[in-house]
């Protein structure tokens, strides 16, 4: 049994034995597009971690020859000597489930590694930061140090606006470690070898974390499966004033519309933009700041829309303006935009019309005409952030996910947090909208409501949640949990109470998908939009004759 797997143009293993993140990886190698060099640990081998308790025989070995084959690939070494290597270890399931397993960045950052890196690069705030961030993301993933407490002392430095120099850093780092021996009786190992060990049995065990439990029901995802590890190195959006990171779609994932999407951070890492917790800017401020980052990232964009003839969302890190590509997923649209990009794609001539019919759901026909709130009579507006997508959702407040989970028992709930996380899930099921406080598009909230197809909007900046409190204040209003909203992940508006709700009529794009629908069932009688449909997928899937 081989276990480990290279990230190289000849692998030919597919999504259930690489991960969607591992093969969406080795199909951007072979597109020409820089990937930074890694490599894959399987599926089994999670399975047989799972099954066993422990790591597989001759995985230790074939580890190690991944290890040593990476750091030729990139000229480093892991924990030193010379220049330092560091690693990311990220989870990737055969089927896409955002944020709900474990990712460890900066693997390898030895004390000794951090010295190096810092004589490097000439830059010792970078170095220290990037440990700083390793040691808080080891403590919380690996050693179960809660998330709350490492950010109580970690969040001043952390955050570079605040203008923490190095001696903030390194105190922080102090006192993250002394908070990990505190808690777990031990230190946050000083061996780059038992960090990527530990690492890559944490994102093992995440598999059957509750959060990725829960989601497996959700979606349907069979629980046997296991997760794939990917290990890369490291390239960091926080090195320099010209580095950055983001989250960019071929095109408007709300809308469809043809033009690239997303949202970027500048010195800043991956997590910083997935988390929710930072205010993220417009993917287009991009060609302005880094005009050369921008045209390879659009031109990548074009090629992979290209390869996978569907829409696409690409993850990227650009370090001292080189861009890098970490992740790719095709599709995953909701509504409206769902047909829009069937429909052009099929006007395009890139797909046929029978695969624009399949690609469109009874779910996503649900919500192509997109209900909006009336706001013609003058209706007060609570608060605005933007639509992340799109559809109305009326609700109670909830400020957690246990109480949303508990409210939704005796009706409909709007989970309204500062941001979500993964620990949300429970919340997130039960409700039927999200608001929060920051994020952007690409934020978890985000990615999350889309999967499930709940109205969401993000980035509601006026927005202040009390939990201890139980309620939430805009401007100069305060609403208590259980009171009355309604929002709109169209137009990004929160408003009180339960509104006047206008369903737009079926555009054209609607209107030609439903028609040819109808020329391939065969039945043009008056009935429901899904009915249509589904009786067009009968005869495409060669369940009925036309």
């Amino acid at each position: 049994m081989t276990w480990i797997h290279p990230l190289s143009a000849g692998v030919d293993a597919t999504a259930s034995v690489l991960g969607g993140k591992g093969h969406g990886l080795v199909t951007l190698r072979r597109l020409g597009l820089p990937v930074p060099p890694g490599f894959v640990i399987g599926t089994a081998a999670c399975r047989a971690f799972l099954r066993d308790g422990r790591l597989p025989d001759g995985f230790d070995g074939e580890l190690a020859a991944a290890v040593r084959d990476l750091e030729a690939a990139s000229r480093r070494r892991l924990g030193g000597p010379g220049r330092p290597l560091a690693v990311s270890v990220r989870s990737g399931g055969s089927v896409s489930m955002p944020g709900m397993m474990s990712t460890v960045l900066n693997v390898g950052l030895t004390t000794r590694a951090t010295e190096r890196l810092a004589a490097e690069t000439g830059d010792r705030r970078f170095a220290l930061d990037a440990r700083l961030r390793f040691l808080s993301g080891f403590a919380a993933t690996v050693l179960g140090v809660p998330p709350e407490r490492l950010d109580a002392v970690t969040r001043a430095a952390t955050e570079r606006d605040t203008g923490a120099g190095e001696m903030g850093l390194a105190d922080a780092i102090h006192r993250v470690e002394a908070l990990v021996r505190e808690r777990t009786g031990r230190p946050v190992p000083d061996d780059a070898g038992r960090q990527l060990e530990l690492a890559v049995t944490a994102v093992f065990s995440s598999w059957n974390a509750p959060r990725a439990t829960t989601y497996r029901v959700l979606h349907d995802i069979p629980h046997e499966l296991g997760t794939a590890v990917t290990v890369q190195a490291m390239v960091f959006g926080n090195r320099d004033s010209r580095s950055g990171t983001g989250v960019a779609f071929s095109r408007d994932p709300n809308t469809g519309e043809d033009v690239p999407f997303g949202e970027v951070l500048f010195v800043r890492q991956g997590e910083d933009v997935v988390s929710g917790r930072s205010a993220t800017r417009p993917l287009s401020e991009l060609a302005d700041r880094e005009p050369a980052v921008w045209a390879d990232l659009h031109d990548a964009l074009r090629r992979v829309e290209e390869h996978y003839r569907d829409i696409c969302q690409v993850e990227f890190t650009f370090e001292s303006g080189q861009l890098w590509l970490l992740q790719v997923r095709p599709g995953g649209l909701a509504g409206r935009a769902a047909v829009r990009v069937a429909v052009d794609l099929a006007d395009q001539g890139v797909i046929s019309r029978g695969e624009a019919l399949l690609r469109v759901s009874a779910r996503h026909l649900q919500r192509a005409r997109t209900p909006r709130v009336d706001t013609s009579g003058g209706i007060g507006v609570l608060t605005r952030g933007l639509g992340a997508c799109p559809g109305v959702a009326t609700g109670r407040v909830a400020t957690t996910a246990d109480s949303a989970a508990r409210m939704a028992m005796d009706g409909p709930v709007i989970l309204v947090r500062p941001h979500t996380s993964p620990l949300d899930l429970h919340g997130l099921a039960a409700a039927a909208g999200v608001v929060t406080a920051s994020g952007g598009p690409a934020s978890h909230a985000a990615v999350v409501a889309r999967a499930m197809g709940k109205p969401a909007v993000v980035a509601a900046a006026r927005l202040t949640v009390d939990v201890p409190n139980a309620r939430v204040r805009a401007g100069e209003h305060t609403v208590p949990e259980g009171v009355l909203i309604t929002i709109d992940g169209t137009s990004g508006d929160v408003v009180l109470g339960k509104p006047r709700v206008v369903t737009a009529a079926a555009d054209r794009r609607l209107s030609r998908l439903l028609t040819w629908a109808d020329a391939v069932s065969g039945d043009g009688s008056d009935r429901a939009d899904t009915e249509r449909l589904g009786a067009a997928h009968s005869v495409l899937r060669g369940e009925a004759s036309p």
